[in-house]
Order: C-alpha cells, then sequence, then structure tokens
C-alpha cells in the first residue's frame, strides 16, 4: 500500500484541510494562535502577550514590544531556564527535548527546543508535502509503497537532568508515528547507533535486504553511503541493488554542488524533493515538479518575519542591529534576500535562524535558501554569496565533467588589497589553474559587483584541490561528522583558524 493512500488520523486530516485565504490572514492566525497559548508564560507576561492579543493590529505590537532574539540572546535570558528543568519560560510546560545544533560556524552546542505542539506541525507539513506528490506528471506510484532509508542522527539520545538531547533527525526518528514504522529503514535498531562510521557500515551491510524507494537526507552523506554500496557489491550504479530508487528528499544544503556527481552513481533519473527542515521547525517544502523553490509553510506552527539583507540591518560579521526593519510575508518583494525570523510552537520568539531566502514567487510564497547571513564575502563590496558559490561549481563542474562534493571560500589580505582563496574537494583528475579561471569568470557573469571589484580592491583567487577526505577528516576532528553536520562555505574566526592548522600540520 502506498504512503499517500494511508488513512490519517482525524485530528491530523482536520490539519490538513485547513481554509485557503491570504498568507497574511494566515499569518496573522498563527501568530495569534502561538500567543494565546504562550501568554501565561514567563516570556508572555514579560512581554504582555495578553496586551498584544487584545491590540487591534496584534502583528504590529508584537513586533514593537518582543525584541530580536539570536541564540546566544535567548538563550542567556530565557532558554537556559529550560534546560535547568524550569516550566513555563517561553511555552507551557517542561521542555523534555533540544535538538543540538552548531550550524556550521559555532564550535559550541547550541540547545534548540523541541515541543510536541513543534513536532505534530512538522509531521503535518510532511504529510502535506508527501500529498503534493500526486501533481507531478508520470509518478513512480509503485516505489511509494517502498523504503525509506533516512539517514540521519543517532535515536539514542543523550539523556540530561530531566531532558534528552541530539540531532533533530534522530529525535525525530525516535518520535516517530507509527503507521510509518514499517517503511523505515535502517530500523530502530540500527538508528540507535552513535558512531557514525559503524552507522554507515551496518546500512552497507543490510542494504541487499531493503527495498528502497525514497532516500532522505544531507547530500554529501547520502552520496558517502551510496558510494560505500557500490563499492562493497562492485555495482554499476545504485540501481543494480535497489531497482525501486526514485525519490531523493534532500535539506539542508544546497544540492546544486553535489548533483554532477551524485547523478554518476545512478542508473536513472531520480525526482528531487527539497525541504527546509530546520531545528527550529519545518519551515518550507518543494510542493510542485516545474519548480526548484519551495513553499513556504505559513498555516500551521510558525510565524516568519522578513529583514532585508542589508548594511542598514546587519553589521559587516552579518551580526544583526538591535530593532532591525522586519516585513510581513505580504510586504517582501521578489528577487531580494532577506533574513529570516521565527516564532514557533517551541518557545523561539522573533529567532534569527541564520539563514537568508529569496522570494522567487511571491502569490505561492516560494521562496529558495541563498546562503547564511555570517556566510557570505563582501571584503570590498563584491557581496559574493553562498547561492553565487553554489551556481558558479555546479556550471564548472558540468562543464569539466568533473565531481566537487565539497568546497570552501576565505578572504585573505593581498598586500594593500584583497583576494579570494577556495579550497575545492574534488578526486578527479583536473588542472587547478582551469578550474580557478573558470570559476573567477563564472562568478563575474553571475555577479556584477563581483566582476566591478575584480577590476579594483578585489586583485586575485587562488585555489588548492584536495581530496574529499581531507573535508571530511578536517569535520571529523572538529566532532561534526553525521548527517546533520555540514561544512561551512565561508570560512572565517576560529574555523578558519582551525582549518589552516589543520591544513599545515594534518590535526587540530
Amino acid at each position: 500500500m502506498s504512503l499517500i493512500e494511508i488513512k490519517l488520523p482525524k485530528s491530523l486530516s482536520k490539519a490538513l484541510n485547513l481554509p485557503v485565504n491570504s498568507p497574511k490572514r494566515q499569518q496573522v492566525n498563527v501568530l495569534k494562535k502561538l500567543l494565546k497559548k504562550a501568554t501565561h508564560t514567563q516570556f508572555g507576561q514579560h512581554y504582555h502577550f495578553d496586551e498584544i492579543l487584545n491590540s487591534k493590529h496584534p502583528e504590529k505590537k508584537f513586533q514593537e514590544l518582543v525584541p530580536v532574539h539570536d541564540y546566544n540572546k535567548i538563550y542567556s535570558q530565557w532558554w537556559h531556564k529550560t534546560l535547568e528543568g524550569t516550566s513555563d519560560v517561553c511555552w507551557p510546560g517542561t521542555i523534555k527535548y533540544f535538538a543540538l545544533s552548531s550550524g556550521t560556524s559555532e564550535a559550541a552546542s547550541k540547545y534548540i527546543p523541541i515541543t510536541n505542539d513543534l513536532m505534530r506541525g512538522n509531521r503535518v507539513a510532511m504529510i502535506k508535502q508527501l500529498l503534493s506528490l500526486r501533481t507531478y506528471e508520470h509518478l513512480p506510484v509503485r516505489s511509494m509503497s517502498k523504503g525509506w532509508l533516512m539517514l540521519g542522527g543517532s535515536t539514542d539520545l543523550q539523556k540530561g537532568p530531566g531532558y534528552y538531547a541530539g540531532d533533530l533527525s534522530g529525535i525525530t526518528a525516535k518520535k516517530m508515528p507509527f503507521w510509518f514504522s514499517p517503511l523505515y529503514k535502517p530500523g530502530k535498531q540500527i538508528a540507535k547507533t552513535k558512531d557514525w562510521n559503524k552507522k554507515l557500515e551496518y546500512i552497507v551491510n543490510e542494504a541487499p535486504n531493503w527495498d528502497i524507494g525514497f532516500v532522505v537526507g544531507v547530500p554529501a552523506w547520502i552520496q558517502m553511503c551510496m558510494e560505500m554500496v557500490i563499492e562493497r557489491y562492485q555495482l554499476k550504479t545504485i540501481h543494480d541493488i535497489w531497482p525501486n530508487l526514485a525519490f531523493f528528499v534532500h535539506g539542508g544544503v544546497s544540492f546544486e554542488p553535489y548533483k554532477h556527481g551524485f547523478e554518476k552513481l545512478l542508473g536513472k533519473p531520480l525526482i528531487y524533493i527539497e525541504t527546509y527542515l530546520a531545528s527550529e521547525g519545518f519551515i518550507a517544502y518543494q510542493n510542485r515538479q516545474d519548480t526548484s523553490a519551495m513553499k513556504l509553510v505559513t498555516n500551521e506552527h510558525i510565524f516568519l518575519e522578513f529583514v532585508p539583507f542589508e548594511e542598514k540591518n546587519f553589521d559587516a560579521d552579518g551580526n544583526i542591529i538591535d530593532n532591525p526593519e522586519a516585513l510581513m510575508i505580504h510586504e517582501v518583494e521578489e528577487g531580494k534576500d532577506y533574513a529570516l525570523l521565527l516564532s514557533t510552537s517551541a518557545g523561539a520568539w522573533r529567532y534569527l535562524i541564520g539563514d537568508t531566502i529569496r522570494f522567487t514567487n511571491k502569490e505561492k510564497c516560494e521562496i529558495v535558501i541563498t546562503g547564511r547571513t555570517k556566510h557570505f564575502l563582501s571584503l570590498v563590496g563584491e557581496h559574493l554569496s553562498v547561492d553565487n558559490m553554489n551556481k558558479a561549481i555546479q556550471t564548472v563542474s558540468e562543464d569539466l565533467n568533473i565531481s566537487i562534493p565539497e568546497y570552501t571560500v576565505v578572504g585573505e589580505p593581498h598586500g594593500n588589497f584583497f583576494a579570494h582563496h577556495w579550497y575545492v574537494a574534488c578526486d578527479d583528475r583536473v588542472n587547478s589553474e582551469e578550474l580557478r579561471n573558470k570559476i573567477d569568470l563564472t562568478l563575474k557573469e553571475i555577479n556584477d559587483d563581483y566582476a566591478v571589484e575584480r577590476g579594483s580592491a578585489l586583485r586575485d583567487v587562488y585555489l588548492d584541490i584536495l581530496p574529499e577526505s581531507s573535508f571530511m577528516k578536517f569535520m571529523k576532528l572538529k566532532g561534526k561528522i553525521g548527517a546533520q553536520h555540514k561544512f561551512p562555505r565561508v570560512l572565517k574566526g576560529k574555523m578558519l583558524a582551525d582549518w589552516k592548522t589543520f591544513l599545515e600540520t594534518g590535526t587540530l
């Protein structure tokens, strides 16, 4: 039986049949629902949620009374209490689960609260995305009843004083609804494995026993897993062992840099489905076949605000200023970059998630992720975004027929001027000078500011080619091996210092 044919619980079915109205109205309703539930929390009392709810325009009053928070601010003032076991801090009740997230830059783990209300909203968004597949042409329906290989964190969570903590993927798998269990791979026993290398080895051992229709995870780790299966069983493609594999559900990073190398492992095309599932909530998902953009979840469990990613709102290091301009969904424009603020059913309030997005279709509320607020290069006004970098890598990979599974970029002094230094993972034979020139030329074509500065203060571009194993070893030394961790596209601060030490010594 296909998953989309499973009869859903009545409460969930009701949630999926929401009335159609404007995104603005949906978002105001979500905000009211969040405020009402959290009114009697410490946070709600401090910021007068009852006054906000009674105002004529609660969304405007909310922005007026509640400040913007980054992780450090909300943790030091509020979330640390929930970790200590205090109830009713930012959300009703005691928080029993925390998602550990270090993003791609910070060294220390962040503890992101996870509640049943948040998980319920995430599940509704996931089911909506699954049901949207019915609109796809030539849908391989047979594959939808096959196994889902979900490459995530361990379900054997860390136990704290009154709480459990781990990767969101591990928490999600542990709290998986009963009706999904028969399709779930690698199964509960392997999913508990904490050692990432052992988990991959167990999966490779079991691979011939599974009939997989979906693979789900971060592109780099899914690709590594498929390469290991192909090598172990001396296959030409992954479809020699999983002939019904038809879908790849991915998120976390742009798939563009990985796509060329990924498709070398396939015997036939897959349907790619992008999701925007962060530790803070299920934010958006791809719901139609003729676009690579994702539809924002506007009517469920997250209130969204959009801060124009401009100098008036962020400093040179990507830190948000106090009282930035924050827009609602009906006020945004297509083609502009915005940083996301989230207010969620887990007690995140006007929380800067750190991602930047761009609207591709305002009417359909469709967006693409363009980067991170702290992962960009603008040493002299070149305004080089991760989106620009990904497009350049994808273009040159296709032009040269090579696979570049990882890369990172560093800004460096060049005498009295500046330069960019690329570190590229590639195990194929390629001329480094040709690769450098093609990346530089592509960036000039897609970014006018970059083209101007390359004739001025941005004097040079350097490029080093490294084996993919070097990137993986560095992540392992940093304790960032596994499904939730991504190599940062721009290195700054301590991560940059550690990277240089690693390149010189092979260790940290």
